[in-house]
């Protein structure tokens, strides 16, 4: 594109200075007309027209580059200066054309118009039509304009190495963030998701590229971290069950036993049979929740009325544990009453597991601003920061131990955040001063309901 502007440019450009001297070569010749028709005008007597040649020899003193023929009507050549420029042929008699012709003899450019000039009557003699040759040396001006060319078909040959040497170099710099992105994309491996792009070093055109391709990069790390570290949990949480099932059914077919002994094994083996399914359905219920293929909540729920529930269903559990459950408040959401019945059981479940004896766990209710904020609070050892921004991972405990606590898997606190975002809502926790509190926040009606 650059190369052909400038082609342009440089065709412009001569164009315009051959132009320029044609003009000055025509204003040339004819101001030489106009000064041999007012010498032929002044030539009005026999001693002024025998003196015409002396008076044009003198105007034409130092102008060796203008040649002149004059003519009369029967050929006869009345002045002749610098002959040499016409063609044989014009010199002997062809006609010139009155809007100017180009010739070269050798080396020589010449330029050249013929008119007629009419000699004034003289005594009794009548005036006659003259022929006039006039003639411009234009050499210097072509070798000029031949140069100029030559320098400027240079000129734009250069520009264009250099526009494109330069627009080559841009190129390769401004692409250099492209290939960083290519070069960091073939180091990728599962191994080697930690790399990132240096942004400071990206311009502005492609940093936001950059800072995308880091967010993919971290995204990417951290859902292959979670999943490595879900594949390790699951095996981990089904290695016992099977362990059991195992070592079990081994030792009963080591020797005869009887119809007793082998019903309390298969009762035991049912027990793993129902945790593992338990597991299995906990997680296909997350796979639906992750991918949308949860059923779409649309019916009232009062959740006073399911929290009163909940609580006389663990009311049981909490008198063995000399624990109390309090409930205030009442709202009501638009929403799938029994997921949302089996969130804030997982809630309950898991702060009966957590609050010691003589504590007591405290339900409430808040409306405001169109929203809902169910809590659930309960004493007990406070959860270390680094454990509260990973509580709700599948498979995942407060604590770095990997016991077992009753027959939780750690996936109840990520079905109950699936729930929560199913409903349009958010779920925290908050964990100090001996109190931990989890808060579900729900649009009290769903977005489309």
């Amino acid at each position: 594109m650059t190369a052909s502007l400038l082609i342009v440019v440089g065709l412009v450009m001569g164009r315009a200075v051959d132009a320029h001297f044609r003009e000055l070569d025509d204003h040339e010749l004819s101001g030489k007309l106009n000064l041999i028709g007012n010498l032929l005008q002044r030539a009005d007597s026999p001693q002024a027209w025998a003196a015409l040649p002396q008076r044009l020899d003198d105007a034409f003193v130092g102008h060796d580059t203008v040649g002149v023929l004059v003519r009369d009507a029967e050929g006869s050549v009345i002045y002749a200066v610098h002959v040499d420029h016409f063609d044989a042929a014009h010199a002997a008699g062809d006609a010139l054309p009155a809007t100017g012709a180009m010739w070269q003899k050798g080396s020589r450019h010449f330029i050249g118009r013929e008119t007629l000039l009419h000699r004034p009557a003289v005594a009794d003699a009548p005036g006659e039509p003259l022929r006039v040759l006039l003639s411009l040396d234009i050499s210097h001006h072509v070798h000029f304009l031949e140069q100029v060319r030559v320098r400027l078909w240079l000129g734009i040959a250069l520009s264009a190495v250099v526009s494109a040497l330069l627009g080559w170099l841009a190129a390769h710099k401004g692409l250099a963030p492209l290939r960083q992105v290519t070069d960091t994309a073939r180091q990728l491996s599962a191994g080697q998701l930690g790399v990132r792009l240096v942004e400071g070093d990206a311009p502005a055109e492609v940093r936001e590229l950059v800072e995308a391709f880091n967010g993919m990069l971290a995204r990417l790390e951290g859902d292959f971290r979670r999943l490595s570290e879900f594949s390790a949990d699951i095996a981990h949480e089904l290695r016992t069950p099977i362990s059991n099932l195992m070592t079990q059914t081994s030792v009963a077919l080591s020797q005869t036993r009887t119809a007793d002994d082998y019903r309390e094994v298969l009762a035991s083996n049912l027990e793993e049979y129902q945790r593992i399914a338990r597991m299995v359905s906990d997680m296909l219920f997350l796979a639906q929740a992750e991918n949308g293929r949860l059923p779409r909540p649309e019916e009232a729920v009062m959740l006073a009325d399911e929290l009163r529930a909940l609580v006389e269903f663990y009311e049981a559990l909490a008198e063995a544990q000399q624990v109390t459950m309090t409930v205030q408040g009442a709202a009501t959401v638009t929403g799938d009453r029994l997921m949302l019945r089996r969130a804030v059981s997982n809630l309950l479940s898991n702060a009966l597991r957590h609050t010691a004896p003589g504590g007591r766990i405290d339900i409430r209710l808040d409306c405001r601003a169109g929203r809902v904020c169910l809590s659930v609070s309960n004493p007990g050892e406070p959860i270390p920061p680094d454990q509260l921004a990973r509580i709700f991972e599948r498979f995942h405990r407060a604590g770095a131990e990997r016991s077992r606590h009753g027959e939780g898997a750690g996936l109840g606190l990520a079905i109950t955040r699936s729930i929560v975002e199913t409903h349009g809502g958010r779920i925290t926790v908050q964990s100090a001063d001996g109190l931990t509190t989890f808060c579900i926040d729900l649009p009290q009606r769903l977005t489309g309901a």
